[in-house]
């Protein structure tokens, strides 16, 4: 059954998109990711960009993720696990929000547990989620908002083309958010 999201507009996620890759299952958050969930958004390096206050008990990470389970439910945000089989524990997360199904645009957010930086996590990941908002969702645009110092972020959206500043960036140039914007080619 399909719903209107925030924008008043028909999208689904129902049933749950499951994604594989070489490496990696992308799959729903569920409540037993809750001690994975409480490391990656009570650790320091994780959190220095992204403004937001750090996790500080395993309820913070229920709340969380109870909160993530019925943006699902209700059509508003897709959010999945990034997992490394054979074992099921959570490495980091992917992320569309702020979805306008009337513009077809949205935002993409990521997180990774800094103990699997570096290995191509996140590249994997963000290749299909990139696909199956432009294939899938039939998105035309996807935008990131990026901490200005966050390079590793940065070199990751640059990568698959994210441009700087995108066509919406209306935030002055002193601010520490930047807006990256990738746009759906024709073909």
């Amino acid at each position: 059954m399909q719903l209107k999201n925030k924008y008043n507009c028909m999208i689904s996620f129902s049933p749950f998109p499951v994604i594989t890759t070489e490496r990696l299952l992308l799959r729903p958050l569920a409540t037993t990711d809750d001690e994975e969930i409480f490391t990656i958004r009570s650790n320091e390096i994780g959190n220095q960009y992204l403004g937001r206050p750090k996790a500080s008990s395993i309820e913070d990470a229920r709340v969380f993720i109870e909160k993530i389970i019925s943006g699902i439910a209700n059509n508003v945000s897709i959010f999945w696990a990034i997992v490394l089989p054979p074992s099921n524990k959570l490495a980091g997360t992917i992320c569309l929000w702020n979805i306008d199904d009337a513009n077809h645009i949205a935002e993409i957010g990521y997180e990774l547990h800094p103990d699997h930086y570096g290995k191509g996590i996140m590249q994997e990941a963000m290749l299909k989620v990139i696909e199956y908002a432009f294939d899938i969702m039939q998105l035309q645009t996807i935008d990131a908002y990026v901490h200005q110092h966050n390079e590793r972020s940065i070199k990751l959206l640059e990568k698959f083309n994210f441009k700087y500043p995108a066509p919406t960036d209306t935030k002055p140039a002193e601010e520490p958010l930047l807006i990256y914007s990738l746009t759906k080619t024709p073909g």
